[in-house]
């Protein structure tokens, strides 16, 4: 087995076709929702509509913990992520509360464990945390609502970055190119399937 990065991981996921079932909404809403995000941010302002003041940090730190800044591009929040999924939340274009209580569970397991919120906790325990909920297959039966809670809000903030400026530029999406002569496959890729043109 390869070792593949989390960014890699959620590119795949970003990529495959089936992450617009992961939206209860349609593509162009998903759009709409990515330029809207992208317009408050623009403006220099942004007022949120679905999430109160401490929802939104703890949404915008889980967000980068899930996509951080690396040497390829920005965070989730540096690509408006927070400003995207409040877009989508307030919106109802998937389940909010799920996520609003979703984020009140990551508060109150923290404070059971740690005594504090998660905002508040260190990052050894904000790890802690996450990786048991992160991996559905090897969850404990009672952290199903963090389970269930995290893949959501996971695939929420991959919908989001992808979907903006700076996901499109990790991907290393061209858009629409004209090709000016075609030559086919690369000689590297179809040694790599095992196939010829020939």
């Amino acid at each position: 087995m390869t070792d593949v990065s989390r960014r890699q991981a959620l590119a795949a996921l970003g990529s495959a076709a089936g992450l617009a079932g992961a939206f209860a909404c349609a593509p162009a809403d998903v759009d709409r929702a990515a330029r809207e995000a992208a317009r408050a941010k623009a403006a220099g302002g942004f007022t949120p509509r679905f999430f109160t003041a401490d929802e939104l940090a703890t949404a915008t730190l889980l967000a980068d913990l899930i996509l951080p800044r690396d040497e390829r591009s920005g965070s989730a929040s540096e690509a408006g992520v927070p400003e995207f999924l409040d877009f989508v939340l307030a919106e109802e274009m998937t389940d909010p509360v799920r996520i609003r209580g979703g984020l009140g569970w990551l508060d109150r397991e923290c404070r059971d464990r740690f005594g504090k919120r998660f905002l508040d906790c260190e990052v050894p325990e904000r790890a802690a945390l996450l990786d048991d909920i992160a991996w559905p297959a090897r969850a404990r039966p009672e952290h199903s609502q963090g389970v269930a809670f995290f893949s959501a809000f996971r695939d929420l903030v991959a919908g989001g970055f992808w979907s903006s400026k700076v996901g499109v530029e990790d991907l290393g999406y061209q858009g629409n190119v004209v090709v000016t002569e075609w030559k086919g496959c690369p000689e590297e890729q179809l040694q790599r399937l095992g196939v010829s043109y020939g």
